[in-house]
């Protein structure tokens, strides 16, 4: 088994949406919250970010203005246990991944209790069922993956990673994985124990061009289990 960590979701970069989902720190609720889409995509499929005011609400939350009138870039889309890349990450995705594998979701969280750090915490996983490339999907089956979506140029090979159903999704609450030390986010040392290592020096947790491999990915799934989450098959 192989697994990989994905860090998704809007964060404070401009590609990223200059903004971070909340999270309640003491119940583990938060709110999906994708980053922009910056591609054309087909007429009716969009996904406005407008559609997350209910569960911005149950936060005390409003979307931001610069926000509000944009479409996300749904991906993982958790409704259709689909995720999407291109350009080298898409290619370490195939080349790592096999049926079986595991692909652990990530992302960094506003705490909605007023600390000032923010929550890097677990958000979803997906056990791999198969690739597909995104210029593959039929037009009927378009709206499963904001890169299907998405108008693409002839001989795109964006990927789709499809999750297996009954093992994969959003987790119901997420899990806090990070903390600051060293100048960046990084996994909680005792964590890094627990899951066996990660390719990544120190448990660095910010974007890179490299995906963070699980070393142990049993060992992870045994800790995992442990900590009694469940697994939803929904955005929100």
């Amino acid at each position: 088994m192989n697994g990989l960590l994905v860090r998704v979701g809007a964060d404070l970069s401009a590609g990223g949406g200059s903004w971070n989902g909340p999270v309640d720190s003491q119940t583990g609720e938060f709110t999906y919250v994708a980053i922009p889409e910056g591609s054309p995509v087909h007429a009716g499929l969009e996904k406005p970010y407008a559609a997350l005011v209910p569960a911005l609400a149950r936060f005390g939350v409003s979307l931001p203005a610069h926000l509000a009138g944009r479409h996300m870039h749904l991906d993982p889309d958790f409704d259709h246990l689909t995720y999407g890349d291109q350009g080298e990450r898409a290619k370490q995705l195939r080349s790592n991944l096999r049926s079986g594998d595991l692909v652990v979701f990530y992302a960094g969280l506003a705490d909605t209790r007023g600390a000032s750090q923010l929550v890097y915490a677990l958000i979803g996983l997906f056990v791999v069922d198969s690739f597909v490339l995104a210029a593959d999907i039929s037009v009927r089956d378009r709206n499963v993956n904001a890169h299907s979506r998405r108008i693409l140029a002839t001989g795109s090979q964006d990927l789709v990673v499809r999750g297996r159903p009954g093992s994969s999704g959003r987790l119901r609450r997420c899990l806090p994985i990070g903390e600051y030390r060293d100048r960046a986010y990084r996994v909680k040392k005792g964590l890094l124990e627990d899951w066996g290592g990660l390719s990544v020096r120190d448990g660095y947790l910010q974007r890179s061009a490299r995906l963070p491999r699980l070393l142990n990915p049993a060992q992870f799934m045994r800790w995992l289990e442990k900590q009694r989450t469940s697994l939803i098959q929904t955005n929100n």
